[in-house]
């Protein structure tokens, strides 16, 4: 196994990803409701559409947390919201407090793994989540777990090989096709990615998430029309708009798009 080194992108798919989703979340923040939002229950990740649903997701985990911090549901509701709001560091503190609660879990071991990766804790975030595995019992979610650390430190091929193996375990699991599909979308290989986030977008257990992601690789190889079918039964009007047009911008910019295709013959 190579050394796991700080996560840099390669090519210019790996820069243009999160370029991509940051234009949704724009467009989320421009169309914020002029009432305060109530605060009576949590919202699941994929019905979050903007910054006030996120900040909304915090407050309804923290108040639980607060009233029950041993609480394993909450714990990982807390630290999801908390990741979901780029509060890195504070979601790797609940969670390290949550795995001296729960010492032996896999659930919390994985999501701890998944939050010091996001954090940029490669070494510490691989270290965690091994160590969790059970070579008589091994958990898809683990190995789905260290092979998205191992592609948020440039080691696709390594992270490959842990998201086949979880799929043995669970086969047509979204979650882990739709990493692996990411996995040749960072690496340049859109074809391929293609055909993974198909796989899990055709699944009855897929999210939004998966969707916008096989949107977003058909629109990278010029698939407009079925990107924007895709994109528009998912977003409003106003987000799909948003995620098409800069989409149309950056591929009208010549050399982007070489780079991209280039990228994609590796």
């Amino acid at each position: 196994m190579s050394s796991v080194s700080r996560f840099r992108p390669r090519g210019a798919l790996a820069i243009v990803l999160p370029l991509v989703l940051a234009v949704g979340l724009t467009a989320c923040s421009s169309n914020r409701k002029k009432h305060a939002l109530k605060t009576s229950g949590p919202i699941s990740a994929a019905a979050i559409r903007s910054p006030d649903q996120i900040r909304q997701n915090v407050e309804y985990w923290r108040d639980r947390y607060a009233g029950n911090p041993k609480d394993k549901t909450v714990i990982l509701s807390y630290a999801a919201a908390l990741r979901l709001n780029r509060q890195m560091h504070q979601a790797v503190a609940v969670l390290g407090k949550g795995m001296l609660i729960f010492r032996g879990d896999r659930e919390v071991a994985s999501a701890y793994g998944k939050a010091l990766a996001a954090a940029g804790n490669f070494r510490q975030a691989l270290r965690v989540v091994r160590a969790a595995h059970s070579a008589d019992a091994p958990d898809w979610r683990l190995l789905s777990a260290e092979g998205a650390i191992l592609d948020q430190s440039g080691d696709h091929n390594n992270a490959r090989r842990a998201y086949h193996k979880a799929l043995k375990i669970m086969p047509g699991e979204p979650t882990v096709l739709n990493n692996l599909g990411l996995s040749y979308a960072l690496s340049g290989d859109l074809p391929k990615a293609e055909k993974y986030l198909r796989q899990a977008a055709a699944s009855s257990k897929a999210d939004s998430r998966v969707r916008q992601n096989l949107a977003l690789v058909l629109g990278l190889q010029g698939k407009f029309d079925e990107a924007e079918k895709v994109a528009r039964a998912e977003l409003t009007k106003e987000q799909a708009d948003a995620n098409i047009a800069y989409l149309r911008h950056m591929l009208r910019q010549r050399s982007t798009w070489d780079k991209i295709r280039k990228s994609g013959k590796g």
